[in-house]
This record gives structure tokens, C-alpha cells and sequence, in this order.
């Protein structure tokens, strides 16, 4: 399905949460919440992190598209699915930070106190930067600015410390084109099991 209407992208926050009213919404357990901007990486990075984790892992993991069916509460199930979740992980790809929507389910990731994996696919992490949607609060551009340092600091905290989890997640070859998964399923599954056991 189509991720997010362009109308909707533009949403100011408090439409956003008109549309995200409280409900009672029946989420199953989430290990891992996967934040990412379809138009990107949907058929590519992050539908191939979710197969493996899911299908390869066995490990609960939550990506719209693979989850969402027709008629569930959009919003309510992905804010669920935030709160529930153990583990989030951010694929930034070019168009990521143009949708409203991926820094809001960001800013939620770490507000929550969530350990999120960052992926940076066909993107540097000094090419992110928070856009003015035009009618979007003052407030909200400086949430969604602290989330995305942070998942910033974290990459590279990663990089110099735990640079094997990227490279065991997922490996992405040039052009955007996959990908092979590194290393063997049992240094996968420790490696995943340590991100979702440790906790802000």
C-alpha cells in the first residue's frame, strides 16, 4: 500500500493528532520497529531487513506494509507498535527527512527511550537535516531536530564501538541495489538478541 498521502505529509502536528485519537488497538508483540520512508526502501532495504528478521530469525518485528491490512487504524497501530516495540531501527535513505511522518515515528522512537539502530542507506549522515513543512510548529521542527542528533550520535557511537551490528543487520551494495546479509545466522541472532536486551 502507499505509505502516506502527499496531502497528508504536510500535516500540521495537531492534525497528525486529531487523526491518531486514542482507541483501543490490539497490536502483537513487536521486538523490533522498523522507521522508514516507503517511497525509498520499502521493496528494497527495509522489506529485506524485515523478511530476514522475521522469517530468518524469528524475531517479532513491525514494518507497515507487511502488517497494515485494510481498514486497521493506521496511526493508532503504529504508535502501538512504537510503545510495544524493544528495538527500533531507522533506515535513512535521501527522501527521509522530507516526510513529516518518519521523523514524527523517529521523535516517538526516542522519547520513549527506545535503542535505535540507525541504517543509512544512499545517504551520509550530514546530508539529514529537518525541513520547515511550511505550516508545522515551531515546536515540532525543533522534536523532530533533537531525535534525528541524537539517532546521529548513536550511528556513531556505533560506528566506533559496535560497528559489527550494522555490518551483520545488513549489508547494502552501491547503487541501492541488496544486499547480502554478513557473517553467520547464529552471530546474527546474538548480535540482534544483545540490541533488543539492552535498554536505555
Amino acid at each position: 500500500m502507499q505509505r502516506y498521502s502527499s496531502a497528508i505529509a504536510k500535516a500540521s502536528s495537531s492534525a497528525y493528532r486529531g487523526l491518531m485519537r486514542r482507541s483501543h488497538v490490539v497490536v502483537p508483540n513487536v521486538d523490533v520497529f522498523i522507521n522508514h520512508r516507503g517511497i525509498d526502501t520499502k521493496r528494497t532495504v527495509s522489506g529485506l531487513l524485515y523478511d530476514h528478521l522475521s522469517a530468518g530469525l524469528r524475531v517479532n518485528s513491525f514494518l507497515d506494509s507487511k502488517n497494515m491490512k485494510p481498514g486497521d487504524r493506521l496511526f493508532d497501530n503504529i504508535e502501538a507498535a512504537i510503545r510495544r516495540c524493544k528495538v527500533g531501527v531507522a533506515v535513512f535513505s535521501p527522501r527521509y527527512c522530507d516526510s513529516y511522518f518518519c521523523l514524527h515515528e523517529l521523535a516517538l522512537m526516542m522519547e520513549s527511550r527506545k535503542r535505535v539502530v540507525p541504517i543509512f542507506c544512499d545517504v551520509k549522515p550530514s546530508e539529514l537535516f529537518v525541513k520547515d513543512f511550511g505550516d508545522c510548529p515551531s515546536t515540532e521542527l525543533r522534536r523532530f531536530t533533537r531525535a534525528l542528533e541524537e539517532a546521529k550520535d548513536w550511528s556513531e557511537f556505533m560506528r566506533t564501538a559496535t560497528d559489527a551490528v550494522l555490518k551483520n543487520l545488513m549489508e547494502v551494495e552501491g547503487g541501492g541495489r541488496h544486499r547480502q546479509l554478513g557473517y553467520s545466522d547464529k552471530n546474527r541472532k546474538y548480535i540482534v538478541q544483545k540490541m533488543m536486551n539492552r535498554r536505555r
